[in-house]
């Protein structure tokens, strides 16, 4: 079976996108490029050998292209994936979807009810096999409800500001934990339910934007359950974009990523440590330590390709995970203006 010929539009982001098809990850292959700046379009069009396009409508009136990848910014996509939608394309898009919980719901429900694909990294339409491998193990060792966690992510970013939205506050709500951290928050949401209040704090070290280099949300479950989200674009050791994940449940804890040792050598974009300890008859136990051969975050292309063919609109466990996300960030941005704990939209 050939593969999809995909779009990519937006090409800040969507030139590692490019790169990702150029590799032939199976199932979609790359067919053409779009962005605004014609020059950049041109280059990477030539770079990957495949058309350019500086107009999304022009674009969207070619049959042989039926699937688009969006990876423009996250403020006002759901406007554009509507016009994607009524053009009678499928879509793979990326985090944070949306910036308006409203105007997520409303797109992914037209997907729904158009019988259209539209399809994420994160939250993924599956279940990716880190957190899989973190509901077995839970449900094995009988250990319980989840009641608290704590997640990690950072990198190393000497920004400077360019006018875009990622110095703009109110787009970009606690930058690190809004742009790193989003995946973390989606991990959360599936594996602790609903959020019903979040506080955050940020501040600037090195950057020369004026949003935040480093933030820290703190999260309470509807089920009564305490969270953290930890981002950073000051760290430079080298153990960048890990996602680290530790979550206590009522009699053991999961660990993904967490401290320096690994099972293996690997980088975690090619999997990631699952660890469990629990109390035994000695104390403290390490009961399983499994290597999952993915993490949370990636672009399942083939499953995607898949979906494109079976006609698989997002499923409603998914669309409340991502309008659930969205609602998080709107929270965020409110408690970041205040300065106070805000409430999530129910």
């Amino acid at each position: 079976m050939s593969d999809l010929p995909i779009a990519v539009v937006g090409l800040n982001f969507g030139r590692h996108i490019c790169d990702e098809l150029a590799a032939r990850p199976g199932g979609v292959r790359l067919a053409a490029v779009c962005d605004q700046d014609a020059a950049k379009a041109q280059a990477l069009a030539a770079k990957h050998g495949v058309p350019s396009f500086t107009s999304l409508d022009e674009l969207l009136a070619r049959p042989e292209l039926p699937v688009i990848g969006l990876f423009t910014g996250p403020n006002g996509r759901a406007a554009l994936l509507r016009r994607i939608l009524a053009a009678g394309k499928e879509v793979m898009t990326t985090k944070p979807f949306e910036r308006d919980s409203a105007a997520a719901a409303a797109v992914l429900a037209e997907a729904r009810s158009l019988g259209r694909v539209l399809w994420l990294n994160s939250p993924s339409q599956a279940l990716p096999a880190d957190l899989a491998l973190m509901q077995e193990l839970a449900a094995q060792h009988d250990l319980g409800r989840p009641v608290a966690a704590r997640a990690e992510v950072w990198a190393e970013y000497r920004e400077k500001a360019d006018g875009s939205w990622y110095d703009d506050p109110a787009q970009c709500p606690v930058a690190p934990v809004y742009r790193l951290g989003i995946y973390l928050i989606n991990d959360l949401l599936r594996l602790l339910g609903p959020v019903e209040q979040v506080h955050v704090q940020g501040s600037r070290l090195f950057t020369g934007r004026p949003t935040a280099d480093q933030g820290l949300l703190s999260l309470r479950f509807r089920s009564g359950a305490l969270a953290s989200v930890f981002a950073s674009f000051c760290i430079g050791d080298g153990d960048h974009y890990r996602n680290s994940l530790a979550v206590n449940h009522e009699r053991g804890s999961l660990y993904r990523n967490v401290g320096p040792l690994q099972l293996t050598g690997a980088h975690s974009s090619d999997g990631c440590q699952i660890s469990l300890v629990a109390r035994g008859a000695h104390g403290r136990e390490v009961r399983a330590a499994r290597w999952a051969p993915a993490c949370s975050g990636g672009y399942d292309w083939a499953g995607f390709a898949a979906a494109v063919r079976a006609r698989t609109p997002p499923d409603p466990a998914t669309v409340a995970t991502i309008v659930g996300a969205v609602q998080v960030i709107e929270a965020m941005a409110a408690s970041e203006a205040s300065g106070l704990p805000a409430t999530v939209r129910a």
